[in-house]
């Protein structure tokens, strides 16, 4: 009991800390030139992946119910953007000690099985989401072509039914920033399971 309110606890303060790191609009991307360990092997940073019209980041992983409820409209709005100017990166920054289904192998499997066509990367010291200040899985943050924030928070307003979505915030704001229009809704709250952060060194 006792090492279960241990991890507990510590999980409590590494999202408080990286909360107290949050990004706002107009925020640059921090650590966008670490490489990270992608799917297909190779290394790709934030900054590789940036796009003529902007980059979208997502922190993600495997085994959180509310990444799969979404999964089929993030690899849709991930394998589009880039014909929208948008350059993609997903990122897992969990622990798979605390859950096997976010090792590599499992993330490797996962990209083939819905189709992924962007990198997927292991941040392997959880220091990239810590820098973000992302809590959530998932959590999307949506940079202009000089790389400041636009959008921050969640996917659309309703993980459960892909039927029944009155605001599709991210898609939206891609095919704002895409076109050079006002993004209309800049900030959402994201909804999703807490980053599960591995030790701070």
């Amino acid at each position: 009991m006792r090492k279960s309110t241990g991890v507990l606890a510590l999980g409590v303060m590494a999202a408080s800390a990286a909360q107290a790191n949050a990004l706002s609009l107009g925020d640059i991307a921090p650590m966008s030139t670490v490489k990270m360990k992608s799917v297909d092997g190779r290394e790709q940073s934030i900054a590789d992946v940036r796009g003529v019209k902007g980059t979208l980041v997502m922190f993600s992983c495997n085994h959180c119910p509310y990444v799969k409820a979404w999964e089929n409209r993030i690899a849709a709005i991930g394998n589009g953007a880039p014909a929208q100017g948008i350059g993609v990166i997903v990122i897992n920054s969990n622990d798979p000690s605390e859950y096997a289904d976010d090792d590599f192998p499992e993330m490797q499997k996962r990209a083939k099985e819905k189709g992924f066509r962007f990198p997927y990367v292991v941040d392997a010291t959880s220091d990239v989401a810590r820098a973000f200040g992302a809590t959530r899985t998932p959590e999307v943050y949506l940079f202009d072509d000089a790389g400041k924030l636009v959008y921050k928070g969640a996917i659309d307003d309703n993980a459960q039914d892909a039927d029944k979505v009155k605001s599709r915030y991210l898609a939206d704001a891609i095919d704002a920033l895409s076109s050079g229009r006002e993004i209309a809704e800049k900030e959402s709250r994201a909804i999703g399971c807490s980053i599960k952060f591995r030790s701070a060194r």
